[in-house]
Formats: C-alpha cells, structure tokens, sequence
C-alpha cells in the first residue's frame, strides 16, 4: 500500500523551538536507518516515504502538528497528476471534459479542487508527480495518450482552446484592476454581451460604480460577469455563490445553463449543495486527506454523485473515505407554541442615508433556532446587530435581559495568535466545548496554527464554536456562519448549533443562504423582503413549513426531498414535479 507523508515546511520550527524531535523519536533512524533526514539548505525534515513504517511516532512528537503520514485509502497504480514537491501535497486524477455540459466538484476543502482547475484551465502544467523538472504538455499528452483528456491537453498546448477562469479569490480583481465595473466588463467583453449578461446578474446599477467600493456579494457578480463575458471554449468557476444570496445564485446558475447551451464546457466548484444539484450535469467527488492528497472519482450522475460523498463511500471503486454518513434528519412538524417564550422584541425601525428597515415584532423561545433568510442589502444584519446591542432602533426599545453572543459576518483574526491561546482566553464552557463543539468541529486540531494561518472555513468554525459555548450565554447571534465553509463541515456545524442549543436550552438565530443548511438547523424562519439597498422589511417568524414555502415561492422554485437520505433538492423549472407543486402551492417538499 502506497505512503503518503508530508511536511508544512512553513510551520515548522526546528532550530526555532524544536531540535529535531520527530528525527530524534523516529524507529527506523534508531534502527540506524535514514528515514527522517535534514535539508541541508531548508534545515527542515525531509521524509522518506519508502522507509516510512506508519507507526506515527513522529506525528504525534511534533510540538506545531505539521507531520502527516497517511495510507492511500486505496492503493493506485498510477503516478499523481500533480505533486508539490517532496512530503507535500499531491493529487490524483483528473474530472472529464464534456462540451456542452456543466460538471460540478464536490469536497472538502484542502482536498485539490482548485488545484485541479488551475490545471484544466492551463494556469497551471501538471508534473505528472516529477516535482524536480520542468513539466511540459508533450509528457502530459503521453500520461493521458488514448484518454479524452490527451485531446484537451494537446488543445492546451497548440492554443487552440481558449479558457476563461473565475478564481475563488475574487479580492484579487481590485488589486488588478483601476477604475469602474463598466470600464473592466468592456475591456474583457469578447462575446458583446455586456448588457444581456448584466441584466441577468443584476449588475445594471453598478456599473458606473468604483470596483473598490463593492460589497463582497457585488464583487462576485462582477466577477463572473467578466469571465463570462470572454468568448472562450472552457469555462471555470471556482466557488461562484461566496457572498451571493439565493436569488443571486440562481441568477448566476441561469447564466451557467446559458453557456453550456452554447455547446461550451463548464466546470464548477461549489459547496452550496442545492446549487450544486441543481446546476450541474455531472460531478465528480474528490476524497483524501485534506492538505496530504485528493483523488478525483469516476463520473457520476448527479444525484448518486452526492447521495454517495454524504455516505463516504465510492461504489464502483468500493472505497470507503469517512467513517461516518452525513445524515439529514427530516424533522416532524411540531408546535412551536409548546416551546416556553423567553423573550420578545417589538416592532421597530430603523433608517440610514439610503436605507430604511422596519421590523414585525416577534418572541423568541428557548431551544429553538430561528432561520433568517432573505436578500442582500435588505437589512438582516442590522437586525441582529439591533439584537446584539450594536446598533439602536430609530422607533421601539429593545430589552431582552437575555446575555448574547455574536458572531459577525466578517471576521478579523488577532496577528500573532495560536488558536490554543484564542481559545484559552474565551470565557467558554470547557464541557460544551468537548462534548459537543469539538468533537464535530475538530477545532483542537488546529490549536499549534495562529489565526492569521488559518482559511476563511477554519476561522468560522472556531467563531461559531466559540459563540455557541460561551459560559452564560442565552442567545446566540450567527452572521452568515457557511461562509467558505465546506459541505462536510456545514452539515456537521448544523449539527452542532442543533445539539447545544437543545441541550443548554438556548435560542440561536442563524442569518445564512444556503437553504440545504438552513432547513438542517432551523426550527423556525424569519423572512426579509423588500428593494435591496432601499427597504427591508422583517416578517415575523413563520413556522419553518410556512416560512420556506413563502421564501421559495417568491424564488419561484420548488424543492424534493431524496429519498435515500432525506437531502432538500431543487426541482429543474419547467419538470413534472415541478409543475404539479407549484400547481398545488407546495413549495416545500414534495418526496422523489
């Protein structure tokens, strides 16, 4: 069985804190062996992955966590498409390339995903795991000779195929880019349809905006409008609804079918699971162990795609990659009224220069969670800031008498920081942090990192772990908690805000997009409607049958439930399914 050990040459400290423990503890060196050696110029461990033995000694020893020795969860016979370097990280495989069609990847975060776009999109030559020479397309052609990707990569080196590529760090554009989103989208509108596509993304009244003065949700648009708008052959998507709400998404899933239909090849990333379902063709999981190694699976239909990364297992190459199913529990339809109140706010109001937000008043009630789902720009983070003390009312007095914790929307980590010493100066619950954050969250295993290390996904984990086990706490505010989270620890963060709001009879309330999450963790809906950026106005809770069936239907989309494991998952518009729910005003679900 093939050995995989890696090394975060980045955070290791030896000379800095550590003389060489993991060489020093490793069995097979003691042997007389040569197993764990130095670089003579990095002064960092280099690890032999043919001497290795497994035993993990040296994982556990190393005082900063950056070893990682792991078996293949099967054993290939083949070289990796791409490996790093020596003990970094490598993938295996690539999806297929299909005109016309839209393949979506799904998995974990730190598992090649990008990667794997970076190469299909010709940013970057895959070295065929030969980190030490230059790669080249001659050596890739043979890797592939007799595949459909040998055509693509030949295309690739003659320039034949043009690639167009939205990036996952949409931040970048500002750097790259001077002046406004109409100067940029005319530079790069090759098809000339910079108004049609616009108006499909609803970027009309920004266009003669700075694209530094852009929200996150707006700087997404903008950029997917700009590689849409490039006349290419190939087009990538790496996590196209960071930022977006649902509307958003399914304008920018439209936009997608659109180019697709053009007989174009489009490939996406995404971790939204509605969206994912609902835009794409085909997918392909990708499994391994994050930051170590990703294998890409075998096409599969949609459905059984995903029904079998929530399983963990790979039928057709009998590979189990979790121990564990991701499971979705259908929740009975239960009174509300039964549930004791333990606060109520009441209307209130509350403007700014551009903006006004008038809001129903509403009780909260203990072990509920209280889904809150709308537009962008409609007000929903003012509300909860109202909530948390941060902003004050125009009209009506809040005074819960309840102690809250809040996790903001946007998060600034402190410099310097270990997440072992962020969390040891928490007032937190050590219990519910062990028995119930942490054991779904496996935020400890990140406690030699400093906050500024970490991805946007990691860093909202340990503040959603941190809000929800602060000693004392009785009402829990969660500003878009899924943020660059993946599928795997969104469902197991919904599990968690679940457990311990039951268990310590808290009331949660939960501002999120992704409606697969919502309808896993919320007992109840909030619903914002209005003019974004004009006038929001905040419904008081619905029941969660009622609420979702009001927020979908002014989505004008209608959802099912799987019948394997329960999973929400949108009709196509137009289906027979489709058509008979609406028909009947149930948007929300209907059973495959």
């Amino acid at each position: 069985m093939a050995r995989i050990a890696v090394l975060e040459k980045d955070r290791c400290i030896n000379k800095e804190g550590c003389n060489f423990i993991c060489g020093n503890v490793c069995p097979v060196n003691r042997a007389g062996k040569e197993c764990i050696s130095l670089d003579e110029e990095t002064n960092k461990p280099v690890i032999s992955e043919d001497l290795c033995i497994g035993c993990n000694i040296c994982v556990i020893k190393c005082p900063v966590d950056c070893i990682y020795i792991e078996n293949l969860v099967q054993e290939l016979n083949e070289e990796p498409v791409q490996r790093f370097g020596e003990n970094e990280f490598r993938v295996y495989r690539l999806p297929l390339i299909r005109e016309g069609e839209i393949v979506g990847l799904i998995g974990r975060n730190g598992i090649g995903k990008s990667t794997i776009l970076n190469i299909l999109s010709g940013q970057l030559v895959p070295n065929l795991g030969d980190y030490e020479n230059e790669p080249n397309y001659d050596k890739v052609m043979n890797f592939f000779k007799g595949r459909e990707l040998q055509d693509y990569f030949s295309s690739l080196k003659e320039k034949s195929i043009k690639v167009s590529f939205k990036p996952q760090n949409i931040n970048d554009i500002q750097k790259a880019y001077k002046g406004n989103v109409n100067d940029l989208l005319k530079k790069v509108d090759e098809r000339k349809k910079l108004k049609e596509i616009s108006k499909i993304l609803r970027i009309e009244k920004i266009l003669e905006r700075d694209l530094k003065s852009l929200s996150g949700g707006e700087l997404q648009r903008v950029a997917i409008a700009a590689a849409a708008l490039k006349d290419a052959d190939f087009y990538a998507f790496d996590e196209p609804t960071s930022y977006l709400d649902v509307k958003e998404r399914l304008n920018m899933a439209a936009l997608l079918r659109s180019l697709a239909v053009e007989k174009k090849t489009v490939i996406v990333i995404e971790h939204d699971l509605a969206v994912l379902d609902y835009l794409s063709d085909y997918v392909h999981l990708l499994y391994g162990k994050k930051s170590v190694y990703g294998i890409v699976s075998n096409s599969k239909s949609v459905k059984n795609g995903i029904n079998e990364f929530l399983e963990g297992f790979v039928k057709d190459e009998n590979v189990r990659f979790r121990k564990e199913e991701l499971k979705f529990e259908v929740k009975p339809s239960t009174d509300f009224k039964l549930k004791n109140i333990v606060a109520k706010y009441p209307s209130m109001k509350k403007s700014f220069e551009n903006f006004s937000l008038e809001v129903e008043g509403g009780e909260l009630r203990e072990a509920e969670v209280l889904g809150i789902m709308g537009p962008n720009g409609i007000g929903k983070t003012t509300f909860v800031k109202m909530l948390a003390g941060v902003e004050k009312p125009d009209e009506g007095s809040i005074d819960l008498s309840l102690k809250v914790s809040y996790k903001p929307q946007y998060l600034s980590p402190e410099q310097g920081v270990t997440v072992a010493d962020f969390i040891t100066s928490q007032n937190i619950d050590r219990a519910v942090f062990k028995q119930e954050v942490d054991r779904r969250l496996f935020i400890s295993e990140l406690e030699n990192h400093k906050l500024e290390e970490l991805s946007g996904g990691e860093l909202q984990k340990i503040a959603v772990g941190m809000a929800l086990c602060r000693n004392d706490v009785e009402l829990v505010l969660l500003d878009e908690p899924t943020a660059f989270v993946d599928i795997e620890d969104r469902l197991n963060m919904a599990d968690t805000i679940r457990s311990v709001t039951d268990s310590k009879k808290k009331v949660c309330l939960v501002v999120d997009h992704d409606l697969v999450f919502q309808d896993s963790v919320s007992d109840r809906l909030m619903i914002f409607e209005g003019e974004s950026s004009v006038k929001g106005l905040a419904r008081k809770p619905f029941t969660m049958h009622d609420g979702m069936n009001h927020f979908l239907k002014s989505m004008q989309l209608s959802f099912r439930r799987d019948k394997t494991n329960g999973r929400p998952r949108a009709n196509k518009p137009g289906s027979q399914l489709d058509k008979e729910q609406k028909a009947k005003g149930e948007y929300y679900y209907s059973v495959e």
